[in-house]
């Protein structure tokens, strides 16, 4: 039996029992606010006209809704342009951050090859480099890349090729890889299985728990990502929601902006409660070893 504050028998009295549930009651509806109450003042805010907004922030709606604000948002701020690329920018970085991140993952945990901890040792010191002190060297590289000879600048390959440069998730990854049954990747091997055939058909469909994970690391740092896209795509029609619209906020008006930021909001909200169970799937490693 677990162990807490209160014993077994205090919580058989009822004046206790009512006091620390109350208390379990407050310290959610407390959670409850403060986690959620930026978004649902938003979402509030989206439908108010600007003079009540600016005139009583925390009244509900004292003049009637003003729905047009997201209509106005979606066509004028031009709101689905922008969430496209940021769909596709998001895409891109996830799909190179889970190719660099399972190869490498897989190189130096299953093929282990002679010089692999000193490789991960290079990779772990990565992490203790500042972001900011790369910025400027990897700037000089996005704008003339080794092997080519155009520039990447308004190119989406501009943020998709840094992204996969992520030490964390190759770490991590190489971890949940470590813990696999070593005996799967053997009696594959023994049946003829080649690097290709073991990563793709066995190590794979092993690590779908530890693909979720990376999978929602990725999407978010790239959704909300601002300084590196607002660099290496100055064209406007390139640029991602988090780019574009703190630039477009000096030319519309505020409930027109709140009802852009609160539908940019949403959507990313929506799209992972949709998705959860598909990133978050467990019981992955079920039925890969028996007995």
């Amino acid at each position: 039996m677990s162990r807490g504050i209160l014993s077994p028998s205090e919580w058989l009295r009822p004046g206790i029992r009512r006091t620390t549930r109350g208390l379990h009651a407050v310290l959610l509806a407390s959670l409850f606010v403060i986690g959620l109450g930026p978004m649902l003042w938003l979402a509030k805010a989206a439908i108010t006209p600007t003079q009540d907004t600016l005139r009583s922030p925390l009244a509900l709606w004292p003049h009637g809704m003003d729905w047009a604000n997201l209509a106005t948002a979606w066509t004028r701020v031009e709101v689905d342009k922008y969430f496209l690329n940021t769909v596709v920018l998001a895409g891109g970085s996830w799909l190179v951050q889970l190719l660099v991140a399972t190869t490498a993952g897989f190189a130096l945990s299953v093929l282990r090859p002679r010089y692999g901890k000193v490789i991960t040792g290079v990779v772990l010191a990565t992490l203790f480099v500042p972001s900011v002190v790369l910025l400027v060297p990897l700037y000089l590289t996005i704008v003339d890349p080794p092997l080519l000879k155009a520039s990447l600048i308004n190119s989406f390959w501009a943020v998709w090729l840094p992204a996969g440069a992520n030490a964390f998730n190759i770490l991590l990854v190489q971890r949940f890889f470590d813990n696999l049954p070593r005996e799967v990747f053997e009696a594959a091997r023994v049946d003829g299985a080649g690097p290709f055939r073991l990563f793709w058909s066995v190590v794979l469909p092993m690590s779908r728990p530890i693909l979720g994970v990376v999978s929602v690391f990725a999407i978010i740092a790239a959704w909300k990502d601002f300084l590196w896209p607002m660099l290496v795509l100055p064209d406007p029609d390139l640029q991602p929601l988090s780019v574009r619209l703190p630039a477009l906020q000096r030319f519309v008006e505020l409930d027109v902006f709140l009802a852009a930021l609160a539908i940019s909001t949403v959507i990313p909200v929506v799209l992972f409660a949709v998705f959860q169970r598909f990133f978050l799937k467990t019981g992955a490693l079920q039925g890969a070893v028996k007995g």
